[in-house]
Formats: structure tokens, C-alpha cells, sequence
């Protein structure tokens, strides 16, 4: 069946008995028992049961058979599905609106025109136009009213027990087939299909490494030094060992100019000697 009905909740406690049958048949226990990685009974139980319209799909026509005998006997036990409306219950139904309803307009009318022009003989015939109209309308009510109690008297005299034996025959008889067919077509199938196909397994957690066992032999703490800084010594700053270095950094060297004033003779010259002669200067040439 290209869409298949879907279990039933009253039908899902079969589909758990015959799960258990099925588990419990020698092929499937010796597969099962057998070597090499596959799904176990709980597994397969419990996969079965949540994919139960699925793994009962290739029973769905004897389900469905049986499904359309169950709800005809449920709705007419008596056997025999009753008929559509006749002519007669609609009648008892309409005719009394439709014959009061046309009763009322034309009494209203007639006294209208009985009202407007005494005189006048249609407003006499329309008014016992209305009566009679009314008159119909009141024996139709009368005939529908006896119909609906004979009716409840013969449905009141219908027992549902009493319903047709081979209904119930029927009945038996097609569960049984859908039974039959949802173990041997869909069930057993259904495990040896999925009895090989190995569990899905959950990811291995990533490795975390192990901390330092401190009380083991051959374990020592890691050694740890403070920086060698010193200050600087009496002669100098100090080296990486500690030891003081001598001091090779002396003051800059720094003399006084060499400046004199002249002397009595004349100038110095530019290393502060006198001069032997005097200061040469001489007035301007004559002409």
C-alpha cells in the first residue's frame, strides 16, 4: 500500500506481544547468540518499538481489512448498515415549517386586506388560505413527531448485543491474518535485517595527561635561581660572578687657558712667550 495506516493505540499492545514472540523465535535467538559485533535483544526491543508503524508496514493490507471490519461493527452491530433519508422523513420535516410559515403570511395578508377593503372577497379567501395552510402545517407536525417515537422505539428495541455472530466470526478471523502476517512478513524480517548492523558507538573522550606523581622515585622539583644582580663595589661595578671589576673610567682632564697679559716688552704671542720686539705698529706711511 503506497500509504499505509498507521497503528492504532489499542493495536500497539499486540505489536508489543508479538515483538517479544518474535525475539523469543529459535532463528532469531541463535543469530543473536552468534559471533561477530550486532545490536542485542534490548536494542532491537527497543528500535522495534519506536519505529512501530515503519516495521509494520508489510502487514498494512490485512491491518487495514481488519481496521474496516472493526469500525462497521462498532457503528451498526446489527449487521446491516442503515439506509440513506427516504422521501417520507424529509417530508415530515419540511412540511410543517413550510406550511406554517405560508399559513402565517397569509393570515397576516388577509387581515390586511380585510382591513383596507372589507368589501373585498380576496382578503376572506386569503385568510382561510392561512387557516387551512395552518391546519397542514399542525398534521404534518403531528405525523413527524409519531414517526420519531416509533423510531426510538424500534432503535430502544435493538440490543447491541444482539449483533450478527458472523460479524464477529469475521472479525476474529481477520485479526488473526493481520497477526499472522505482522510476525511472519514484517517482524522476523525486520530483525534479521537489522540484527547485523552494529551499534553506533560514542566518540572516545580526547586523552587528558596524567599530573606528576610528586611522591615517585626519581621525581625533583624544578630548580629555581634568583638573578645575579649586585651593586657596584669600591673599585667597581661587580661580573656575572659576583667579583668586582677595577674601575677603568677616570674624570675628564681639565686645565685653566694659557692667558697672560702683556708684558712690558710688547704682546705674547699665541703660546704666552714674549715677544722680543715690541708691539709693531707704525704710523701711516708718509708721502
Amino acid at each position: 500500500m503506497s500509504n499505509p495506516p498507521r497503528l492504532l493505540a489499542e493495536d500497539r499492545a499486540d505489536f508489543a506481544r508479538l515483538l517479544d514472540e518474535a525475539l523469543r523465535d529459535t532463528g532469531v535467538r541463535q543469530a543473536l547468540a552468534g559471533p561477530g559485533v550486532h545490536r542485542t535483544a534490548e536494542q532491537l526491543h527497543t528500535k522495534a518499538l519506536a519505529d512501530a508503524d515503519t516495521v509494520a508496514a508489510p502487514a498494512a493490507p490485512e491491518y487495514a481489512h481488519y481496521l474496516a471490519l472493526r469500525t462497521a461493527l462498532a457503528e451498526h452491530p446489527g449487521g446491516t448498515p442503515p439506509a440513506g433519508a427516504g422521501l417520507f422523513p424529509v417530508l415530515t420535516v419540511l412540511t410543517p415549517v413550510l406550511a406554517g410559515a405560508a399559513g402565517l403570511v397569509l393570515l397576516l395578508l388577509g387581515w390586511l386586506l380585510r382591513a383596507a377593503a372589507p368589501d373585498l372577497a380576496l382578503g376572506r379567501s386569503t385568510v382561510t388560505a392561512g387557516v387551512l395552510a395552518l391546519a397542514v402545517a399542525a398534521g404534518a407536525l403531528l405525523v413527524g413527531g409519531a414517526g420519531l417515537v416509533l423510531t426510538a422505539l424500534r432503535d430502544a428495541a435493538t440490543h447491541p448485543g444482539h449483533a450478527d455472530p458472523q460479524q464477529h466470526a469475521d472479525l476474529a478471523e481477520a485479526r488473526d491474518a493481520w497477526r499472522t502476517a505482522l510476525r511472519e512478513r514484517a517482524l522476523l524480517p525486520w530483525l534479521h535485517a537489522n540484527l547485523a548492523a552494529a551499534p553506533a558507538t560514542a566518540p572516545l573522550p580526547a586523552a587528558r595527561t596524567a599530573p606528576p606523581d610528586l611522591h615517585s622515585p626519581g621525581y625533583s622539583r624544578a630548580a629555581y635561581s634568583s638573578p645575579g644582580f649586585s651593586s657596584p663595589g669600591a673599585e667597581g661595578l661587580t661580573d656575572s660572578q659576583g667579583q668586582s671589576r677595577p674601575a677603568e673610567f677616570t674624570g675628564p682632564g681639565y686645565s685653566s687657558p694659557d692667558f697672560t697679559s702683556p708684558g712690558p716688552e710688547g704682546l705674547t704671542d699665541d703660546r704666552g712667550r714674549p715677544r722680543p720686539e715690541g708691539p709693531g705698529f707704525t704710523g701711516p706711511n708718509e708721502v
